[in-house]
């Protein structure tokens, strides 16, 4: 009889853990709360949530992320292979892990309220947990196709990793030097929303990157899916609260366009590839 460490780290099965399944699961409850405060009552964040956060606008963008997540928590549920999702797990991690120094740098800006301590609780956890389950995931994914996979474009490819480069960046330096993004952003930020927004940027940027390396459809169409209803959230966003835009700063029209060509680049390629995946699978 295999043993249970054996069934576990057999490489190339692709079998996703139910451990992973299901941590992805016991954080959406959290997500789906955060959401509906934040896009509800964002005026009353600093009551209902972790800290107060003005204008709404930020708040909108860190919803509109949870949102992303809760789509790709439940698909991961759902979903039996690894290689689906293996790479918004990553993601996850840097995001996670972001918004813990964040809050250790800020602490004195929080709420002492029970949502504060709950958000300590699940990103003190969350990156060492999402750690593990990269550890003991490692080597699950066979590095192959699907019998009636797609490959993803090669400039098409290329092209969202250079969007997910940018963001990267721009979310990097928002988490090193809050101050000086703030500065220069789209809408008003302190430097802890402006490191809670680099964070969000920060998702993007390493789920694209990975695109330099696998070219497989089925590797990103989850978190496609994802992205693509977190852009829709961002956008509807934008225009609900759009007097919060400051129009005379530096990056107020490159963030807008920013937008605008990852709607356009996301929307085209799972158009293109699912119309390839069904035609592929007609035919199989």
């Amino acid at each position: 009889m295999s043993s249970g460490r054996h069934r576990r780290h057999r490489p190339g099965d692709d079998r996703l853990l139910a451990a992973t399944r299901w941590t992805g699961l016991a954080i959406v409850p959290f997500l789906v709360i955060a959401v509906v405060v934040l896009f509800t009552a964002p005026e009353r964040s600093g009551e209902l949530f972790a800290w107060p956060i003005a204008p709404p606008m930020s708040a909108y963008l860190l919803a509109s992320a949870y949102l992303g997540g809760i789509a790709y928590f439940v698909a991961a549920w759902r979903e039996h292979r690894w290689h689906r999702v293996r790479h918004g797990l990553p993601a996850v991690l840097v995001f996670a892990g972001a918004l813990l120094v964040t809050t250790l740098l800020h602490l004195e800006r929080f709420s002492q309220n029970l949502p504060f301590w709950v958000w300590l609780a699940l990103y003190a956890t969350t990156p060492v947990a999402v750690a593990a389950l990269l550890r003991l995931q490692r080597g699950s994914d066979p590095i192959t196709p699907d019998p009636d996979d797609v490959a993803v474009p090669r400039a098409a490819g290329v092209a969202l990793a250079v969007i997910g480069l940018g963001a990267l960046a721009v979310g990097a330096a928002a988490l090193v030097a809050p101050a000086w993004v703030a500065e220069l952003w789209a809408w008003q930020l302190t430097p802890l929303t402006a490191r809670a927004t680099g964070a969000v940027l920060t998702l993007t940027g390493v789920v694209n990157l990975a695109m330099l390396r696998d070219e497989r459809w089925t590797a990103f169409r989850i978190l496609f899916g994802a992205q693509l209803l977190s852009l829709a959230a961002i956008v509807v966003s934008l225009l609900v609260r759009r007097d919060d835009l400051l129009w005379e700063r530096p990056l107020t029209v490159p963030f807008l366009c920013l937008i605008a060509l990852a709607v356009l680049s996301y929307g085209g390629v799972t158009a293109w590839c699912e119309r390839r995946l069904r035609a592929a699978r007609a035919t199989g």
